[in-house]
């Protein structure tokens, strides 16, 4: 047996829902779903980023919550079509710089400082369902 190698859902811990969920609704993204105001799913060209408190996600994965250093070892990724991008909110990392490999790339942080990369690729092209091509 092997498990596919797919990502269907990116689940942040916040810590507070309702305000990421203002975030992510600032940025344009669309709401899936939620169940009261504990979690919610945004829709993404091929999975769902969900929202759910840090505590609780904590402790749904039977792990201890502990205080959040400011790299948590993770980063995420927002591909786009061209060098132009608007951000709308959270803390710019890094702002968008010319890199040596052909293309832009900048980061971000949300409410609860998960770091986000929004880049411009021209090696990864961006299918019509929202998908890039790395080969």
């Amino acid at each position: 047996m092997s498990v596919p190698a797919r990502l269907n859902i990116v689940t942040l811990g916040v810590d507070d829902v309702a305000r990421s969920r203002v975030f992510y609704e600032a940025l344009g993204w669309e709401v899936a779903g939620a169940v009261g105001e504990e979690i919610c799913w945004f829709r993404t060209s091929d999975s769902y980023l969900g929202l759910f408190g840090r505590e609780d996600l904590a402790r749904d994965a039977g792990l201890r919550s502990e205080p959040t250093a400011e790299f948590g070892g993770i980063t995420l990724a927002i591909n786009v079509e061209n060098e132009a991008a608007v951000t709308a909110g959270g803390r710019i990392l890094k702002p968008g710089t010319r890199m040596d490999w052909g293309g832009f790339s900048g980061y971000f942080a949300d409410p609860d400082r998960h770091p986000w990369e929004v880049a411009y690729n021209p090696t990864f092209p961006i299918g019509e369902d929202g998908r890039i091509t790395i080969s």
